[in-house]
């Protein structure tokens, strides 16, 4: 049976400018309606508000939980709340799941304890987990009450690992056999099952104690005569497993590049406790890059685009402040050249070609820095050897822009000597920026913090101001 093809990502833009019409259709109508003096006005609104209710319903029915969570992302407060209200209560809990951290705080606002309870009690523990700590602690103590004595040791082990960790991710669905029976009794008892746990490309073979023995992959399972034992068809050697307190990032590294479509999590005594699945490695590794990216501009979490002013402010006020001290001391640094600007007028329009330059040099070094880190690729150890390389990068850069643009000085103020200042001050700079941007990151990895956080900020700062300084205090030395 063929598959069906999975919606492009264009249909999601579609989906979004569809739900969009709808609602401003609804809008226009009502506000018609509403002004118009006829008679049973009060009935007649009713209706139009339901027709256009039912339309956005159906709308909203035939999407999936991932695609609504999008839409919502996408919508103003008052619209995203409307759409909300009209979205069947049993999947609530796959959207809260699906929207980012900052929307589902304005979701849950909007709903009752009754519907956060009954939100909460349609998932997994594994996805329990992530919601919890967006919930009123009363709701949660009713959901806790509500699981049986497996699903709360399931939810209580998922809640007790580091956000960043392999515990964290793994969920509790898995398949096991025994390496006794035969594959046919294998397949009468996956019979007995209405749907396999998604992602399941292998049973876990474990004895009685549930110790990892090896995987009966589905290909396996099917292709070889039911008469064999699981024990002869299993694989025993090279099965790549995973412990809760690993590392979720290198866990990632390893689904990338052994292509794993899941793996086992066990104990410290070789337990299995969960599964590993390439969905939550792919959701980890949109999460981490959207934080990496947020984290260079200086931004500590996301952001919702429509939200009040007041917490854009207090998401971006911190680095803003930082970046006005750095402009202030850059400033200073201009200040201390003042005489030599008015003296050559030409110092004022070239500055800001060296400063500019050397901060987008030092960004291309400390985002790579920054990569290599994400990947596994670089350790504090490297940092001499990272540090040659880019200086040397800095230096042929230098000398060949510097070079340029140095001439380009020469030919607009028929002056060799500004020309040759330039093209030094340009190589300083780069040099500058390549030491910063190897430092910044692999500083921040030594001790511990997001080597990302704030570095286009810090890099931006420190090449103004060196930039500013280098090329003014060569021209006042060579020049005046």
């Amino acid at each position: 049976m063929t598959e069906p093809a999975s919606p492009a990502p264009d249909d999601v833009q579609q989906h979004l400018r569809e739900v969009q019409e709808l609602l401003a259709r609804h809008r226009l109508v009502e506000n018609l309606v509403h002004r118009q003096d006829m008679p049973r006005h009060d009935l007649v609104e009713s209706l139009v508000h339901k027709q256009h209710v039912a339309s956005l319903q159906e709308r909203l029915d035939g999407l999936h939980p991932a695609d609504i969570a999008f839409i919502l992302e996408a919508l103003p407060l008052d619209d995203r709340r409307f759409v909300w209200d009209l979205v069947k209560a049993e999947r609530d809990g796959e959207i809260l799941i699906e929207v980012s951290d900052a929307i589902r705080e304005s979701l849950i606002e909007a709903m009752d304890p009754a519907e956060l309870r009954a939100a909460a009690q349609s998932l997994d523990a594994d996805e329990l987990a992530d919601l919890v700590p967006d919930l009123p602690a009363q709701v949660i103590e009713d959901v806790f009450q509500s699981l049986d004595v497996t699903e709360r040791e399931q939810l209580r082990a998922a809640m007790s690992y580091p956000q960043d960790s392999v515990g964290a991710l793994m969920n509790f669905d898995l398949v096991s056999v025994r390496e006794d029976v035969s594959l046919e009794a294998v397949l009468r008892y996956l019979r007995r099952f209405d749907a396999l746990p998604d992602h399941t490309d292998a049973l876990y073979v474990v004895d009685r104690e549930a110790h990892l023995k090896g995987l009966l992959s589905l290909e396996a399972l099917l292709i070889n005569d039911p008469d064999h034992s699981v024990g002869e068809v299993m694989t025993r050697d090279g099965v790549i497993s995973f412990e809760p307190q690993d590392d979720a990032g290198e866990a990632a590294q390893a689904f990338e590049r052994y292509d794993l479509i899941s793996a086992p999590v066990v104990d410290g005594q070789g337990r299995v406790v969960g599964r590993l699945t390439v969905d939550d490695v792919v959701d980890f590794i949109r999460e981490e890059s959207q934080a990496e990216l947020l984290a260079r501009a200086g931004l500590r979490e996301g952001e919702d685009m429509f939200a009040s002013v007041w917490d854009s402010v207090r998401n971006r006020w911190s680095w803003l402040a930082v970046n006005l001290v750095t402009a202030f001391v850059a400033s200073r640094v201009i200040g201390l050249f003042e005489g030599s600007i008015e003296k050559l007028v030409a110092l004022a329009t070239l500055m800001p070609i060296v400063a500019g330059i050397g901060g987008n040099s030092g960004n291309q070094t400390i985002t790579m820095i920054v990569r290599a880190s994400a990947t596994g690729q670089v350790t504090p150890e490297a940092f001499m050897r990272l540090l040659r390389k880019e200086l040397g990068v800095a230096s042929i850069n230098g000398v060949l822009w510097g070079g340029l643009l140095g001439l380009l000085a020469w030919l607009l103020y028929g002056n060799v000597s500004l020309g040759l200042v330039m093209t030094a001050a340009m190589i300083l700079n780069l040099l500058l920026a390549a030491t910063a941007g190897v430092a910044i990151p692999m500083l921040r990895i030594r001790l511990g913090a997001d080597p990302a956080l704030g570095g286009s900020v810090m890099i931006t700062a420190l090449t103004d101001s060196g930039g500013f300084f280098i090329f003014l205090g060569l021209a006042t030395l060579l020049l005046l």
